[in-house]
């Protein structure tokens, strides 16, 4: 199911979601008035359509985070069970979600007293300047009749002692985790100045099997782990997956009976379309930002080169033309540029050259091999897995300035950019097992963490923000 289909849209004005006489759903209320109807938040197909001011600096701070209250303990169609059950485990996604993108340093929401439903909106400024909270994250979650949940998230100020920004959401059951990253994107973009990340997906290859024998399996989940499926039986081998630009696809390389093949997968239809098929080998399909293109490349009579193909399907133009392997690599974010790796020079190397094969030129220059480099969204750097030794990600500018390494393991490799710029994924390959686990490390290197799947993970593949 593609994010277009999602019943998400921003919730009905709090006249119709927050009754003015609401049930205490929590043993520890903390005290206050009963909230009046909020009229920030607005109803508009197709997600948020109120700004949420962005102009706060990087800060390093105490974030309190409660249950999400509840007007009346009633079962949901959700995993999480009844709306109070499902109000902790909001909370718990957007305290998660925000503890570990290493910004911040949340608390809750064990442990924490539980507003009632009433008090979501008037929170008790001096029980959280006690606790030393520098910021507030308070919620609800409501049943309707129509089966869907009306989520609504606050942030206050706590020294301040005012609200910094509100949204609401309605979800169906099914989808309730993305309005608790919804509320997390909220306030890391509020609090950061930095666009949001957490409401998006990653697909990856899923792998089992024996070190010699792998089954690989393309597979896509949330952000965080969750909701994870398989797209494919395992039958034919999976690589390199990549959404296309709107999420309705995913680009991959499978190998059936020996013979590679471009695909792309319909996620709302669950079917595909070959795109390319050749007996020679070929290797890493990329998308354009706009996904009218597909990049890839192909070793005809030893030489790699990179072609470009209408993704609807068409006639390939050849990019590349020189003695060796060039593989590429990924588009600029404008789709001018497209950044690819080539031994031309008698090792891997990173190159750079214009959309149509033009102006073709190196820019590592710094010792060891360079290779799969992925273009930042934001367009300011380069990752990369740079090999001296051990496989270690770096970053560097478009320029090839400035290379520093993020992560410094055995064998670190396949870098993939969080939306906004700021989270490099990759993969790592354990040193005796040979397993594979999906990893993420932010621009300063120093937050790390292992994402968790259910079997051995590799070619993560990071989505935009899910809309």
């Amino acid at each position: 199911m593609t994010s277009r289909s999602l019943p998400f849209v921003l919730a009905l004005a709090l006249t119709a979601a927050v009754p003015a006489a609401a049930q205490d759903a929590s043993p520890a209320p903390v005290a206050g008035p009963t909230p009046q109807a909020d009229q920030g938040l607005n109803a508009d197909e197709g997600g948020l359509t109120g700004s949420v001011s962005a102009d706060a600096a990087w800060q390093d701070l105490g974030i309190a985070i409660t249950t999400f209250a509840t007007d009346a303990d009633v079962p949901t169609q959700t995993n999480a069970g009844s709306t109070a059950a499902l109000g902790r485990a909001l909370s718990a996604v957007v305290a998660s979600d925000l503890k570990n993108n290493g910004l911040f340093k949340p608390s809750g929401p064990d442990g924490l007293p539980q507003p009632a439903f009433a008090q979501v909106q008037t929170p008790d400024y001096g029980t959280w300047a006690t606790r030393n909270a520098d910021m507030l994250v308070q919620g609800y979650v409501r049943a309707g009749g129509d089966g869907n949940l009306t989520v609504g998230c606050y942030l206050y100020d706590v020294k301040l002692k005012q609200q910094l920004a509100k949204a609401g959401w309605q979800v169906s059951p099914g989808d309730w985790r993305r309005a608790a990253h919804k509320c997390a994107d909220m306030v890391y973009s509020r609090l950061s100045g930095e666009s949001p990340f957490f409401d998006s997906r990653i697909a990856y290859i899923a792998e089992t099997g024996p070190k010699g024998h792998r089954m690989k399996r393309l597979a896509v989940m949330d952000s965080d782990g969750a909701n994870m499926r398989y797209l494919t039986s395992g039958q034919a081998t999976a690589l390199t997956p990549r959404y296309s630009p709107d999420y309705s696809k995913i680009l991959y390389l499978s190998f059936l009976n020996g013979e590679p093949s471009i695909y792309i997968y319909d996620l709302a239809t669950d079917t595909q379309r070959l795109l390319v098929r050749s007996k020679n080998p070929t290797f890493a399909p990329r998308w354009s930002p706009d996904g009218k293109w597909v990049l890839y490349s192909m070793a005809i009579a030893g030489n790699t080169d990179i072609y470009k193909i209408p993704s609807a399907g068409g006639q390939a133009q050849k990019l590349t033309d020189s003695p060796g392997i060039d593989i590429g690599g990924s588009f600029s974010p404008d789709g001018g540029q497209i950044v690819f790796e080539s031994d031309r020079s008698g090792s891997q190397q990173i190159y750079v050259m214009n959309a149509d094969g033009s102006n073709q030129h190196r820019i590592s220059f710094f010792g060891g091999r360079s290779a799969t480099p992925e273009w930042s969204p934001r367009g300011d750097q380069i990752a990369f897995t740079h090999i001296a030794g051990n496989l270690r990600i770096a970053v560097m500018t478009p320029s090839g300035q400035n290379m520093r390494y993020l992560t410094d393991s055995w064998q670190d490799e396949a870098p993939t950019w969080s939306p906004n710029g700021r989270i490099v994924q990759f993969f790592r390959t354990a040193q005796n097992s040979g397993t594979a686990s999906i990893w993420q490390v932010d621009l300063t290197g120093r937050n790390e963490r292992k994402l968790p799947t259910p079997v051995g993970a590799s070619d993560p593949a990071w989505g935009p923000v899910r809309q």
